[in-house]
């Protein structure tokens, strides 16, 4: 990925993306200097659960893709990285993060929550009184043991609606976009898809960022579309260290971009303009929709590169790039007009 490590001002976030939302402080800038992009996955299964490959087969799979950062998330087990990342990591260069699936449920349906970078094991928490009651468990569960939690294919099993994840408290992380093969990302028979859920949140004024993962679990089948594998979703992440708690900062402030294929070669929100550049490839083309409240498309352009102009009515704006092949991009929301 060419423009992983362009350099940007560290201001452009801090003093820029933030200042459009009213009355929030805008968070302290990142100690280190100048901030660069991080290509990283944060959802992906080994023979630790129910993966089919090594701990160490997968590190590779990501680290010869030109990723820049794994994080190993088994099911209800913690993997051990050190090793692995003695074995494949280099400063600056490729990072593994220790994580886990914590997979618990809720009358048979099925209730996951990533936890990044924890200290420990967590244990899944299985009793409650409702899904938001289970989930909120293991959130408070993750936070305790200094991880970072996401909410994972919340249409898996139509098991997670908006008004469970509304409920949540202390998570700023959903996946809007997982690519296992049997997650329902887009929704059908009355279920609404993951983006509809997203601006059902946002519209309520409740700051939710959404990534994408490609919940993989097989590295022997790549060329069957029916299997989970890997390279189908990942974040680009803007900080100023390849370091765990640096990346994972930069997610819980929304300073990343999710996506199944579009390269962004830069981003910038102030408080009257949000402006995308894509980094185009030769033979496709490009639609760059500003999305507002209760999802309405607020502007639509033609091409690879976009500013909208913020009126302040638009109650949050978000962007989403559609390739011509089928791939997308999501930027993460900016909340205005509170």
């Amino acid at each position: 990925m060419i423009s992983r490590r362009l350099l940007l001002s560290s201001s452009l976030l801090c003093a820029g993306l933030y200042a459009v939302v009213a009355g929030q402080p805008a968070p302290p800038v990142p100690a280190g200097g100048s901030l660069r992009w991080f290509k990283g996955n944060t959802h992906t299964h080994t023979l630790n659960s129910d993966g089919d490959s090594t701990p160490d087969d997968v590190v590779r799979w990501y680290r010869d893709h030109k990723y820049d950062f794994l994080v190993l998330t088994d099911h209800n087990y913690l993997t051990e990285t050190s090793a692995l990342q003695a074995l494949h990591g280099a400063d600056d260069k490729f990072l593994v993060i220790p994580g886990e699936e914590v997979s618990s449920s809720f009358e048979k349906k099925p209730l996951h929550i990533n936890g990044l970078d924890p200290s420990r094991r967590v244990e899944a928490q299985t009793s409650g009184t409702s899904v938001a009651d289970v989930l909120q468990k293991n959130v408070d569960a993750i936070r305790m043991a200094n991880g970072v939690p996401h909410i994972n294919h919340p249409n898996f099993g139509w098991a997670i609606t908006a008004d469970d994840l509304a409920a949540l408290r202390n998570n700023k992380l959903f996946e809007v976009y997982n690519g296992h093969p049997m997650v329902n990302n887009l929704g059908g028979s009355g279920h609404p898809g993951l983006e509809q859920v997203w601006d059902t949140i946002l519209s309520r004024g409740i700051l939710l960022y959404g990534v994408a993962t490609d919940d993989a679990h097989h590295f022997k089948r790549l060329t069957d579309p029916t299997s989970s594998r890997p390279g189908m979703g990942w974040v680009v992440v803007r900080a100023a260290k390849l370091e765990a708690r640096a990346l994972l900062e930069a997610l819980e402030r929304g300073d990343f971009y999710a996506s199944t294929g579009v390269e962004l070669s830069d981003y910038q929100a102030t408080a009257s303009t949000v402006t995308i550049k894509v980094k185009p490839v030769a033979w496709a083309g490009y639609r760059i929709q500003f999305i507002g409240k209760g999802g309405m498309v607020l502007e639509e352009v033609q091409g690879p590169d976009a500013t909208y102009r913020v009126k302040g009515t638009e109650g949050y704006v978000r962007a989403k790039v559609l390739e011509s092949d089928g791939n997308a991009a999501w930027t993460q929301p900016v909340m205005v007009g509170r």
